[in-house]
């Protein structure tokens, strides 16, 4: 039994599929991040554990058996009705296709984000990318965008890591 239904979208001749990770997924999505050049590259054991342990609460994009997106994400221990985002990756192939937007809704849709009512991500001031991602899904279901400061650069080990601030989507 699939545990979120698969969803393939035709788009410019292009078949995309939407689905939860395996681990299967793991190397493959390590390797997306990594190609982005600006998303923090986390262990290979890092993404395989996003891939196994938290895959009903992320999701994979692939087109010709190749993933081109990926959206890491959890339901926060503390508050069980908020999704927490931790990474959005784009192949450079499907960008400014709409595909980023397109995976938060089909995420926020599953199953097991049926009684989220709050989204959080953290986004360092400098990803305007990112920054109008999430303000775009905050207009999408017609509710608010608080931003708030989460961690400092101070917090981070070494030098070159930026601030990072709170976006907390919601009630929705």
């Amino acid at each position: 039994m699939e545990k979120k239904s698969q969803v393939a979208v035709l788009e410019r001749k292009e078949e995309l599929l939407f689905r939860t990770p395996t681990e299967e997924d793991g190397k493959d999505v390590w390797q997306l991040i990594k190609n982005t050049g600006v998303l923090d590259l986390n262990s290979s054991y890092s993404y395989l554990m996003w891939s196994k342990f938290f895959d009903e609460t992320s999701i994979v994009v692939e087109t010709n058996k190749q993933i081109v997106g990926f959206i890491s994400g959890f339901i926060q221990p503390k508050s069980a009705d908020t999704l927490f985002v931790w990474q959005v990756a784009v192949d450079e192939s499907a960008r400014g296709k709409g595909l980023a937007s397109r995976m938060l809704h089909e995420n926020l849709h599953s199953d097991a984000c049926r009684n989220i009512r709050y989204l959080e991500a953290t986004i360092g001031p400098s990803n305007e990318a990112s920054q109008a991602l999430f303000l775009k899904l905050a207009r999408d279901l017609k509710t608010t965008c608080k931003v708030t400061e989460c961690f400092t650069e101070n917090q981070f080990p070494g030098s070159g890591h930026e601030d990072e601030l709170l976006f907390t989507i919601g009630p929705f």
